[in-house]
């Protein structure tokens, strides 16, 4: 979980952006909007449902993939296709950056590292394409599954 004014900034601005584009607000869509805002574990849709679902017994899983399809129709979350299994979500940094991706766990972490621009750059300039957008995985084992295979 991030810090909690870090996260409640992320929060307000995410409901502003709702608020603004005159989305309805329901105490169902905040709920999502804070879990999204607060988590940086990258919570896939069945997820985020089932968190919520004691709290709003009558929430469907349909209500938490329309909220995530509005959120990614206003480039406020980044939908992670990993292949196999559920899309997983980043809601709390939605400008693309790495990800770390555990193929052992499935744990995903966002990366401090910065993709330098002039690479994204030179890849448009040799190949002719407007670059919408990028994005750059990495796979590997996390430190957890690491000690676990050690049988530390």
């Amino acid at each position: 979980m991030l810090e909690n004014s870090e996260a409640e900034t992320r929060y307000q601005a995410l409901v502003s952006k709702f608020r603004a584009r005159e989305y309805r607000i329901t105490p169902q869509r905040l709920a999502i909007l804070r879990l999204l805002a607060e988590s940086t574990d990258h919570p896939s849709a069945g997820r985020i449902y089932q968190e919520l679902c004691d709290r709003f017994p009558t929430m469907s899983l349909a209500t938490v993939y329309k909220t995530l399809a509005v959120l990614k129709e206003m480039g406020e979350v980044l939908e992670l296709s990993l292949g196999e299994g559920e899309n997983r979500y980043d809601g709390h940094n939605a400008v693309p950056h790495p990800h770390l991706i555990c193929t052992r766990c499935g744990k995903i972490l966002d990366s401090d590292v910065v993709l330098d621009q002039d690479v994204i750059a030179t890849a448009a300039k040799a190949s002719g394409f407007k670059i919408l957008s990028h994005r750059l995985d990495l796979y590997g084992v996390c430190p957890e599954c690491q000690k676990a295979e050690s049988g530390e």
